[in-house]
């Protein structure tokens, strides 16, 4: 495995280590192929100009402004450019900062890391793995279990709530992912059985 220098600042050691895994796993924005692209045109289009601001140019929302602040159904916090899962509700905390705070991803290979240095300090940027959209840093201040806190632009997500179906499809297949595989007919028969 190779590993590249990063300049990682005062940071905190616990939000230096996740970058530093990310990148051990290949994440890092500029070492990643996308998997959405779009053109400039492509995405003004289908975001509004406060999504495009903060996905797109890395803009933050005020504080206490999002829609996303008080929602405290069961679901999924999921990239508004692109759909990926981000962030699950079991792992939202009122952090009192003003912006939808989470202590984990809903998998770390969601989402990638890089410093950013746009208010004078080093801080740790976090983005869609899938498109690249801005959504927010994370810091190490959080609650156990990890003891981090993304900080997240709720211009940056949608939020799809739990219902009966979904996670009736997700145990569904669960189920089937532990399941031993179905031997054929051919071999589950005796070699010395009549054919």
């Amino acid at each position: 495995m190779k590993f590249r220098a990063l300049h990682l600042a005062p940071i905190g050691l616990v939000a230096s280590a996740l970058a530093l895994a990310l990148v051990a796993n290949g994440q890092e924005p500029s070492a990643k192929p996308r998997k959405v692209t779009k053109t400039d045109a492509e995405w003004r289009k289908q975001l509004t100009p406060n999504q495009y601001a903060v996905t797109r140019q890395a803009a933050t929302e005020p504080a206490f402004s999002g829609k996303l602040l008080k929602e405290h159904r069961k679901g999924v916090f999921e990239c508004i450019c692109c759909g990926t899962a981000l962030f699950s509700s079991k792992a939202k905390f009122e952090s009192g900062t003003g912006w939808r705070s989470f202590f984990a991803p809903y998998a770390e290979a969601n989402i990638e890391t890089d410093t950013d240095y746009k208010l004078g300090y080093a801080r740790t940027e976090v983005r869609c793995s899938t498109c690249g959209a801005h959504l927010g840093h994370v810091f190490d201040d959080g609650p156990p279990p990890t003891g981090l806190r993304f900080c997240m632009n709720s211009a940056a997500l949608k939020f799809a709530q739990d219902t009966p179906a979904t996670k009736a499809a997700a145990k569904d297949k669960a189920e089937k992912k532990s399941e031993p595989p179905k031997a054929s007919a051919a071999k589950e028969a005796p070699a010395d059985a009549p054919k």
